[in-house]
Protein backbone atom coordinates (compact mmCIF):
# COMPACT_ATOMS: atom_id res chain seq x y z
CA UNK A 1 0.00 0.00 0.00
CA UNK A 2 1.63 3.51 -1.43
CA UNK A 3 0.54 7.00 -0.09
CA UNK A 4 0.54 8.65 -3.31
CA UNK A 5 3.74 11.25 -4.33
CA UNK A 6 4.13 14.63 -3.02
CA UNK A 7 0.51 16.77 -4.23
CA UNK A 8 1.06 20.31 -4.55
CA UNK A 9 -0.02 22.08 -1.68
CA UNK A 10 -0.80 25.94 -2.31
CA UNK A 11 -1.15 25.26 -5.42
CA UNK A 12 -4.89 26.35 -7.24
CA UNK A 13 -5.09 22.61 -7.97
CA UNK A 14 -3.63 20.31 -4.91
CA UNK A 15 -4.72 17.26 -6.95
CA UNK A 16 -1.92 16.63 -9.23
CA UNK A 17 2.08 15.98 -8.01
CA UNK A 18 4.49 18.19 -7.92
CA UNK A 19 7.82 17.58 -9.65
CA UNK A 20 9.50 15.65 -6.34
CA UNK A 21 6.01 13.90 -6.28
CA UNK A 22 7.24 12.57 -9.70
CA UNK A 23 10.17 11.95 -9.04
CA UNK A 24 9.65 10.06 -5.58
CA UNK A 25 7.38 7.61 -7.69
CA UNK A 26 10.36 6.83 -10.37
CA UNK A 27 12.27 6.31 -7.53
CA UNK A 28 10.02 3.93 -5.80
CA UNK A 29 9.39 2.10 -9.23
CA UNK A 30 12.97 1.63 -9.16
CA UNK A 31 13.32 0.28 -5.97
CA UNK A 32 10.37 -2.22 -6.61
CA UNK A 33 12.51 -3.18 -9.86
CA UNK A 34 15.76 -3.93 -7.66
CA UNK A 35 13.78 -6.07 -5.85
CA UNK A 36 12.96 -7.93 -8.71
CA UNK A 37 9.12 -7.38 -7.29
CA UNK A 38 5.89 -8.25 -9.50
CA UNK A 39 2.74 -7.11 -9.13
CA UNK A 40 -0.48 -9.28 -10.10
CA UNK A 41 -2.77 -6.59 -9.69
CA UNK A 42 -2.74 -2.95 -9.52
CA UNK A 43 -5.53 -0.81 -7.17
CA UNK A 44 -5.29 3.16 -7.33
CA UNK A 45 -8.10 5.59 -6.62
CA UNK A 46 -9.63 7.69 -9.13
CA UNK A 47 -7.45 11.16 -7.89
CA UNK A 48 -4.96 12.67 -10.56
CA UNK A 49 -2.26 12.03 -7.72
CA UNK A 50 -2.71 8.42 -8.04
CA UNK A 51 -2.93 8.21 -11.36
CA UNK A 52 0.62 10.07 -11.81
CA UNK A 53 2.38 8.25 -8.20
CA UNK A 54 1.13 4.50 -10.52
CA UNK A 55 2.60 5.99 -13.64
CA UNK A 56 5.46 7.29 -11.87
CA UNK A 57 6.37 3.44 -10.29
CA UNK A 58 5.36 2.10 -14.04
CA UNK A 59 8.21 3.65 -15.70
CA UNK A 60 10.69 3.12 -12.37
CA UNK A 61 9.91 -0.85 -13.01
CA UNK A 62 10.12 -0.05 -16.68
CA UNK A 63 6.56 -1.90 -17.48
CA UNK A 64 3.20 -1.00 -18.24
CA UNK A 65 0.15 -0.96 -15.63
CA UNK A 66 -2.22 -2.41 -18.66
CA UNK A 67 -5.16 -2.93 -16.25
CA UNK A 68 -5.31 -0.94 -13.24
CA UNK A 69 -8.73 -1.34 -11.15
CA UNK A 70 -9.42 2.58 -9.99
CA UNK A 71 -12.03 2.44 -7.00
CA UNK A 72 -13.05 5.74 -5.77
CA UNK A 73 -13.91 4.34 -2.72
CA UNK A 74 -9.62 4.70 -1.98
CA UNK A 75 -10.16 8.16 -2.36
CA UNK A 76 -9.11 10.90 0.22
CA UNK A 77 -11.50 12.71 2.69
CA UNK A 78 -12.07 16.32 1.32
CA UNK A 79 -10.13 17.44 4.17
CA UNK A 80 -10.62 21.36 2.50
CA UNK A 81 -14.19 20.71 3.57
CA UNK A 82 -13.55 19.79 6.85
CA UNK A 83 -11.18 22.84 7.64
CA UNK A 84 -13.93 25.31 6.08
CA UNK A 85 -16.23 23.40 8.60
CA UNK A 86 -14.17 23.47 11.18
CA UNK A 87 -13.37 26.97 11.52
CA UNK A 88 -16.79 28.32 10.70
CA UNK A 89 -17.99 26.79 13.78
CA UNK A 90 -14.13 27.96 15.63
CA UNK A 91 -13.86 31.58 13.79
CA UNK A 92 -10.72 32.34 16.23
CA UNK A 93 -8.89 29.01 14.85
CA UNK A 94 -8.53 30.48 11.38
CA UNK A 95 -5.26 31.00 9.46
CA UNK A 96 -3.89 33.77 7.99
CA UNK A 97 -2.04 32.90 4.37
CA UNK A 98 0.73 33.27 4.93
CA UNK A 99 0.45 30.65 7.60
CA UNK A 100 3.17 27.52 7.81
CA UNK A 101 2.33 24.09 7.50
CA UNK A 102 3.08 23.19 10.50
CA UNK A 103 0.15 25.18 11.41
CA UNK A 104 -2.39 24.35 8.45
CA UNK A 105 -1.89 20.19 9.91
CA UNK A 106 -2.30 21.51 13.12
CA UNK A 107 -5.55 22.82 12.49
CA UNK A 108 -6.59 19.62 9.75
CA UNK A 109 -5.57 17.59 13.16
CA UNK A 110 -7.77 19.44 15.10
CA UNK A 111 -10.54 19.39 12.03
CA UNK A 112 -10.30 15.28 11.73
CA UNK A 113 -10.38 14.79 15.53
CA UNK A 114 -14.05 16.81 15.65
CA UNK A 115 -15.52 15.08 12.25
CA UNK A 116 -14.51 12.01 14.34
CA UNK A 117 -16.39 12.30 17.29
CA UNK A 118 -19.56 13.79 14.63
CA UNK A 119 -19.17 17.15 16.13
CA UNK A 120 -19.05 18.80 12.80
CA UNK A 121 -21.91 20.75 11.51
CA UNK A 122 -22.44 22.03 7.65
CA UNK A 123 -22.98 20.46 4.58
CA UNK A 124 -19.83 17.44 4.77
CA UNK A 125 -18.76 15.27 1.86
CA UNK A 126 -19.33 12.19 4.28
CA UNK A 127 -19.39 11.65 7.85
CA UNK A 128 -16.86 9.89 9.84
CA UNK A 129 -18.43 6.58 9.82
CA UNK A 130 -19.31 6.56 6.01
CA UNK A 131 -15.44 6.95 5.32
CA UNK A 132 -14.81 4.17 7.84
CA UNK A 133 -17.51 1.92 5.85
CA UNK A 134 -15.92 2.77 2.43
CA UNK A 135 -12.30 2.24 3.32
CA UNK A 136 -13.28 -1.17 4.45
CA UNK A 137 -15.25 -2.45 1.39
CA UNK A 138 -12.67 -1.59 -0.88
CA UNK A 139 -10.00 -3.50 1.35
CA UNK A 140 -12.78 -6.37 1.92
CA UNK A 141 -13.11 -6.80 -1.91
CA UNK A 142 -9.39 -6.84 -2.39
CA UNK A 143 -9.28 -8.92 0.28
CA UNK A 144 -12.09 -11.81 -0.76
CA UNK A 145 -11.59 -11.67 -4.57
CA UNK A 146 -7.84 -11.30 -4.95
CA UNK A 147 -4.81 -13.58 -4.54
CA UNK A 148 -1.46 -12.37 -5.16
CA UNK A 149 0.67 -9.95 -4.94
CA UNK A 150 -1.09 -6.47 -4.72
CA UNK A 151 -0.09 -3.20 -5.25
CA UNK A 152 -2.69 -0.12 -4.10
CA UNK A 153 -2.29 3.53 -4.46
CA UNK A 154 -4.16 5.79 -2.66
CA UNK A 155 -3.76 9.08 0.01
CA UNK A 156 -2.68 9.07 3.84
CA UNK A 157 -5.89 9.21 5.30
CA UNK A 158 -7.45 6.42 3.52
CA UNK A 159 -4.30 4.50 4.32
CA UNK A 160 -4.57 5.68 7.68
CA UNK A 161 -8.07 3.87 8.32
CA UNK A 162 -7.10 0.84 6.96
CA UNK A 163 -3.71 0.81 9.49
CA UNK A 164 -6.32 1.97 12.38
CA UNK A 165 -8.79 -1.07 11.04
CA UNK A 166 -6.30 -4.07 10.57
CA UNK A 167 -5.13 -2.70 14.40
CA UNK A 168 -8.55 -2.12 15.73
CA UNK A 169 -7.02 1.04 16.68
CA UNK A 170 -9.72 4.08 18.08
CA UNK A 171 -9.75 7.29 15.51
CA UNK A 172 -7.19 9.11 17.13
CA UNK A 173 -5.27 6.53 15.70
CA UNK A 174 -6.34 7.30 12.26
CA UNK A 175 -5.84 10.77 12.70
CA UNK A 176 -1.76 10.26 14.43
CA UNK A 177 -0.97 7.96 11.71
CA UNK A 178 -2.23 10.59 8.97
CA UNK A 179 -0.31 13.43 9.55
CA UNK A 180 2.96 10.90 9.96
CA UNK A 181 1.85 9.10 6.33
CA UNK A 182 5.46 10.23 4.11
CA UNK A 183 4.83 10.47 0.24
CA UNK A 184 5.33 7.29 -1.74
CA UNK A 185 5.45 5.81 1.99
CA UNK A 186 4.90 1.73 1.88
CA UNK A 187 3.10 -0.23 4.33
CA UNK A 188 2.77 -3.67 3.33
CA UNK A 189 0.30 -6.47 4.82
CA UNK A 190 0.03 -10.09 4.30
CA UNK A 191 -3.24 -11.15 4.22
CA UNK A 192 -6.07 -14.30 3.21
CA UNK A 193 -9.29 -13.82 3.17
CA UNK A 194 -9.86 -13.99 6.66
CA UNK A 195 -7.17 -12.10 8.06
CA UNK A 196 -5.17 -9.09 7.23
CA UNK A 197 -1.95 -8.35 9.22
CA UNK A 198 0.24 -5.25 9.18
CA UNK A 199 4.34 -6.21 8.91
CA UNK A 200 5.91 -2.40 8.03
CA UNK A 201 4.45 1.00 7.67
CA UNK A 202 5.40 4.37 5.89
CA UNK A 203 8.49 2.69 4.60
CA UNK A 204 10.85 4.96 1.89
CA UNK A 205 13.37 2.54 1.50
CA UNK A 206 13.80 4.07 -1.95
CA UNK A 207 14.77 7.77 -0.18
CA UNK A 208 16.83 5.85 2.07
CA UNK A 209 20.38 7.29 1.40
CA UNK A 210 21.82 10.74 2.62
CA UNK A 211 21.63 12.02 -1.06
CA UNK A 212 17.53 11.48 -0.96
CA UNK A 213 16.90 11.80 2.44
CA UNK A 214 16.06 15.53 1.66
CA UNK A 215 13.17 13.79 -0.97
CA UNK A 216 11.25 12.68 2.12
CA UNK A 217 8.06 14.82 2.35
CA UNK A 218 4.75 14.96 4.17
CA UNK A 219 2.39 16.96 1.76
Amino acid sequence: MVRHGQASLGAANYDKLSELGHEQSRLLGEYFRSCELEFDYIYRGDMVRHDETAQGIAKGLDVEFNDVHVMPELNEFDFKTLIAAFVKQHPDKGLPNTASVREYYHLLKQAMHEWSKDRLEGDLAETWSEFHGRVERAYGHIQSERKGKVLVVSSGGTNSMLLAQVLKAPAETVVELNLQARNTGVSHFFYNQHAMRLTSFNNTPHLDTPEKREFITFS
